[in-house]
Order: C-alpha cells, then structure tokens, then sequence
C-alpha cells in the first residue's frame, strides 16, 4: 500500500513538473520543488531529458540540488556532471557531507578531482582525501570523519559545552572519548550526560564494552556488525587503536542495498558498472565479458559430446549416442540448478555473516543430506521419465532403453551430487582466496556444472551399454 502511494505520489510530482517545464514557469516550479523530498525529486530527474534537468537544477536550492545529485543514479549523475558547470559542483559538493562527497569526488577523471579538491576549504579537502585514501568498500571509506570526542580528565560540563559548540548538522548519540595520545577508551551516552551532575568525570561514565570497527573492514562486515549488535552508531578505529570516524544506521541501511545489489548482479553474470553509463554499447560490453566466458564454457561441453560420439562409434552403438544425447539438457539443467541452489543459500550465509554459514564441515553434513534426497528424488523421477520417452519411441523393442535408463538414472544422480559439492566448496574457496563468494552461483560455474554433468552422463552410458 505504501510502495502503492509513494508510485501514484511521484507519478503526480512528474505530470507537474512536466507541465511547468512546458509552460515555462520557472517561478511556480522551484516554489513546487521548495518543499518536495529530495528522493522524490532524484526519481523524477531519472526520467527526464538533459535541457528538462538543467532547469530544475536552475531552480532547485543549494541544499536540495547537492541531495538530488547523491541520489539518483550513477548513469544520470555521469549526465548531469556533464550539464553542470564547475562552479556548481564545487557549490553542490560544499553543501554534502564530507563522506557523501568524497563518494561523489570518486567518479570523477582524476584531473577534475584535483582541480575540484583544490577548491574547496583546506579543512575539508584533506579529509576527503583521507577518505578516499581507503576503499570505498570498507569502513574506511563509508565512514563520516566529522565527529565529536572528549578526554577522559573531561568533566560532564565540560563535554556538554564542547557540544553546544561544536558545528555537527548530523543527529549524534554519543560522545567518544579518547586518551591524551587519541587512542580509543570507549563512549559514553547522551543520556547520561544529561542526567549526571556537571563535575561528573567522564572517565567514571565510560563504556568500555562499547562496539567499533576498523577502518579496513569491510562494509559487508561492518553491516553484520550493526544487524547483530543492534547500532545506531559506532566508532571507527584505525590499526593503531586511533578514532578516526564513525559509521551510522543510515548509512549501513546504503550499504546493505549496495552489497544486495552487487551479489544479485553477480550471480546473474553481469556488474554494477553497466549502470555507470547510459550508453547500450557499454551495457552490452559489461555483458558480454561474463557471456564470452560461457560461450566458451559450452563449445567444451560440445567437444565433450564430440569426443563420445567418436568412442561411440558406428552401428548399434551409435543409435544409442542419438537416443542418449535427447537427455542431455535434463542432466545439464537440473544439476546446474541443484548446485545452483546450494551455492546461493551458501553465498547467502557468508554475505549474512550467518554462523553456519562459516563452518564448512557444519554446512557440508546438512547439504550432502540434502543433496542425497534431491538426487535420489531427480534420478529416480528423471530415470522414470527417460523410460516412458524411449519405450514410447522404441515400442519395448529393444533391450538399449533399458541400460541408457540406468545411465540416466544413475548419471542424474552423480552429477546432481557432483554440482552439490562444487555449489557448497567453491563459495568458501572463493571467499579464503579474495574472490567474491557470489561468483560461485554465476553463469561461469553453472556452465562448468554443465560440462561435468555431462561427461558423467556419457561416461556412464558407454560404460553401461557396451
């Protein structure tokens, strides 16, 4: 219902926006957009032309215009870094926070990030480059860098005045406190500076279980970090125990749809980068590095039915090649599927931190059983459906339906447990080598899957029939 409401409500913004920009109102369209959400907006902008964008970033306000631009995405950002003069974009960059515009200074050409670094504040253009000194997909480079800490020796009053003083527009929870070498000890609430009396040492209200992460961490970890600990905030620490940030829900909530969206683009063969550019060919080629692969993926499973159909030979021999190959998509697709399966609730485990999910040997006795009753299930239901099909060519004629049932049956089997194990082995392979553990339930393995299933298969029936 509210998926429902959110559509009808932006379908209503766009009719009006396009009625003001034919009408040429610019007045009664900034005065429209003044008090409209920036999310709203970001979506509408999506769908307009280039000259239909450049006005309403006439019109919007600084603030709005810099949310805009974070919002929508990266093929409508490239286009409007293109529309937007220099200056604009310093303005727009100003008005974000320091780590939403470092993650913004990151798609530039390396020439234009230098030129735009050097405009802004001194203050601000060191720590956003200390922010993309890390990778953009760690704690590091999610973290906002604008925080505020006290000592230990401070008195409440006194961390309490260094609030009201401090010039933070983010909403804060906690004040961190640091040692005199601006080593980490720990934070200590909101609430109980408001509730102690002002001498109170902040030493004495420390927390020192208080949860952190480190700046090299991953942002896959540091969202299992938040998920389980229930965090609306936490401190960021470089290797030498320093505080040198602090990561929030909101911006784990940003995090976990990137991390979703990444694992679903890799399982179905393709990358986020197609979305950086609007162009068709730069999708296409995006597309294409993960299908060549697989183009050759299956001219192997090809060569493998050529090479049995030469051990097959002529004669009798070969009218069973012909009558078993009719199965070989069934063998293919329904092991694939079945290591695809395994494969995802594994990938599923590690992204989620899952425990389970981390021991091998835990996981590996609940799939095996699992994959045992799926196979024996596939065999015996494809061995029954393999029997019908060739009695039905064959009018019981001959004893070779009966063996290359047997092959069927026992190859579905095989490969079904073959393609379990590699779905189930090669996620925490990939994850121990550095590999994205989502690569697994691609199209590269499953053709692989393929390829193995159905040398299996002809291996068998050769076997069974001579």
């Amino acid at each position: 219902m509210a998926d429902e409401q959110k559509r009808f409500r932006q379908q209503i913004l766009l009719q009006q926006i396009e009625f003001l920009l034919d009408s040429n109102d610019a007045g009664a369209l900034a005065e429209l957009l003044k008090d409209k959400r920036s999310s709203d907006i970001s979506e509408v902008v999506e769908l307009l032309g280039n000259e239909q964008r450049r006005i309403i970033f006439d019109v919007l306000e600084k603030q709005t215009a810099a949310e805009v631009l974070e919002k929508v995405d990266e093929a409508t950002r490239r286009q409007l870094f293109d529309l937007l003069t220099a200056n604009e974009i310093k303005t727009i960059i100003s008005e974000l926070d320091l780590d939403d515009a470092a993650d913004l200074l990151a798609e530039f050409p390396q020439e234009k990030r230098e030129e735009l670094l050097q405009s802004l504040e001194p203050a601000d253009s060191l720590l956003i480059k200390k922010l993309m000194s890390y990778s953009e997909d760690s704690a590091g480079g999610i973290m906002d860098p604008v925080l505020i800490s006290t000592s230990e020796d401070a008195t409440v009053a006194e961390a309490v005045n260094k609030i009201r003083a401090a010039e933070i527009d983010e909403d804060f929870y906690s004040v961190f406190v640091v040692d005199k070498n601006g080593k980490f000890l720990g934070d200590v609430r909101i609430r109980l500076l408001l509730t102690r009396p002002e001498n109170t040492r902040i030493n004495d209200l420390i927390d020192p279980d208080t949860i952190y992460v480190v700046a090299d961490d991953d942002q896959e970890r540091v969202r299992n970090v938040f998920r389980d600990n229930d965090l609306i905030v936490a401190p960021v620490l470089d290797r030498n125990q320093k505080l040198v940030g602090r990561i929030t829900a909101d911006r784990i909530i940003e995090v976990a749809d990137e991390e979703a969206a990444e694992d679903i683009y890799t399982m179905a063969g393709t990358d986020p980068d197609e979305l950086d550019d609007v162009s068709v060919f730069h999708a296409a080629r995006v597309r294409m590095t993960w299908l060549l692969p697989c183009l050759i993926g299956t001219g192997i499973t090809a060569l493998v039915l050529i090479f049995f159909h030469g051990k097959f030979g002529l004669g009798d021999l070969a009218r069973v090649f012909t009558a078993a190959v009719a199965f070989v998509p069934m063998i293919a697709a329904i092991s694939g599927n079945a290591g695809l399966q395994t494969s995802a609730i594994v990938v599923s485990g590690l992204a989620t931190g899952h425990l389970a999910a981390l021991k091998l040997s835990q996981v590996f006795n609940r799939e095996v059983r699992i994959a045992l009753i799926v196979a024996l299930s596939c065999g015996i239901i494809g061995g029954l459906v393999c029997a019908f099909l060739l009695n039905y060519r064959t009018h019981g004629n001959s004893v070779e339906p009966v063996r290359i049932v047997l092959a069927f049956t026992t190859a579905m089997f095989s490969a079904i447990m073959v393609a379990t194990t590699l779905g189930l082995l090669l996620p925490f392979l990939f994850r121990r080598i550095g590999i994205d553990p989502a690569i697994s339930s691609g199209p590269l393995v499953t053709t692989a899957n393929d390829s193995i299933s159905v040398a299996i298969y002809m291996t068998l029936t050769l076997i069974l029939v001579q």
